[in-house]
C-alpha cells in the first residue's frame, strides 16, 4: 500500500498527464501532423483552464464539509487528541538551521498547542514517521517533539509515534499503541480534507475517535475571477489524491 500510495502521488499531478500528452503529440508530429498540433493546442487550453480555482476547489469542499468542528464547550469529554502528521517540513532544513519548519497543513500543529493549553487535562498522539520513499533517519514525529518542546508542552502528556508512513498505517499503529484505550473517546486531527479518509481507517482499527478538522482550503464559494495556475495546479492535485485514495482505500480496505 504504501509504494502504491507514493505511485498514486504521481498520477494525481495533472501536469504529469499534461506532459504525457504533449510528449505524445510530439511523438506523432511527423506522421500525423494535423493530430499532433491539435493535441498541442489543447493541451495549451487545459492547461489554461486549469488556472480556474473554482474547478478544484468545488472538489474539496465536499471534503472539507463532511465533518463539523467540535463545539468548544465539548472538548473536555474527550481523554485526548490524536494528531496525523504531515505538517513538517524538510528535515534537511531543520538539520541546517535547528527551527522546526511547517508547511501549508501548520494548523495540525497549532492547533493542536492551543487544545493543550486550554485544557489541561488532554493527553496528545502524534503519528507520523518517514513518508519518503527515500529516508533520511529523521521522522515526523522527531521533528514534532522538537516542535512541542519549542511551545512549552508539557512532554508527560504527550505521546509519539514514529513508525507510520501512511494514513493506514497511522491508524493502525496508533491503535497498537493506544490498545484498549484507542476506544476511550479520542479527538482526531488532520486536515479537513483528509478527515473522511482517516475517520474511515481509525474506526477499522477499532478507535473510537471525533473528527477535529483544521487546514480548510475552501470558503462557502469561490468566485471565478481567481485565477492561479501555481496554486491551482496544487489544489488540482490535493483534490484528485484525497479523492483517489478514498476510493483505493475503500476497494482494500
Amino acid at each position: 500500500m504504501f509504494f502504491l500510495s507514493k505511485v498514486l502521488s504521481a498520477i494525481t499531478q495533472p501536469m504529469f498527464w499534461l506532459a504525457l500528452w504533449w510528449g505524445v503529440a510530439l511523438l506523432v508530429l511527423r506522421r500525423w501532423h494535423r493530430l499532433a498540433v491539435t493535441m498541442l493546442w489543447s493541451g495549451l487550453g487545459m492547461l489554461a483552464l486549469l488556472g480556474f480555482q473554482a474547478i478544484p476547489d468545488a472538489l474539496l469542499r465536499p471534503l472539507e464539509n463532511r465533518y463539523p468542528v467540535p463545539a468548544a464547550e465539548t472538548i473536555d469529554r474527550y481523554v485526548g487528541m490524536i494528531v496525523l502528521g504531515g505538517a513538517v517540513g524538510p528535515p534537511e532544513s531543520y538539520e541546517a538551521h535547528g527551527q522546526v519548519p511547517l508547511n501549508e497543513a501548520a494548523e495540525r500543529m497549532t492547533v493542536s498547542v492551543e487544545l493543550m493549553r486550554k485544557h489541561s487535562k488532554l493527553e496528545l498522539v502524534f503519528s507520523g514517521g518517514e513518508g519518503r520513499l527515500l529516508t533520511t533517519g529523521v521522522t515526523e514525529s522527531a521533528l514534532a517533539r522538537a516542535f512541542y518542546q519549542e511551545q512549552g508542552l508539557d512532554m508527560n502528556r504527550v505521546q509519539l509515534e514514529a513508525g507510520s508512513r501512511n494514513t493506514r498505517e497511522n491508524a493502525q499503529r496508533v491503535s497498537k499503541l493506544l490498545g484498549s484505550r484507542c476506544k476511550e473517546p479520542w479527538l482526531l486531527v488532520t486536515s479537513a480534507r483528509h478527515m473522511p479518509r482517516a475517520v474511515a481507517e481509525f474506526e477499522r482499527a477499532g478507535c473510537t475517535v471525533t473528527p477535529y478538522p483544521v487546514d480548510f482550503r475552501t470558503g462557502e464559494s469561490t468566485p471565478w475571477t481567481e485565477y492561479s495556475l501555481a496554486s491551482s495546479l496544487v489544489r488540482w492535485q490535493t483534490a484528485i489524491h484525497e479523492w483517489l485514495g478514498l476510493m483505493v482505500y475503500g476497494l482494500t480496505r
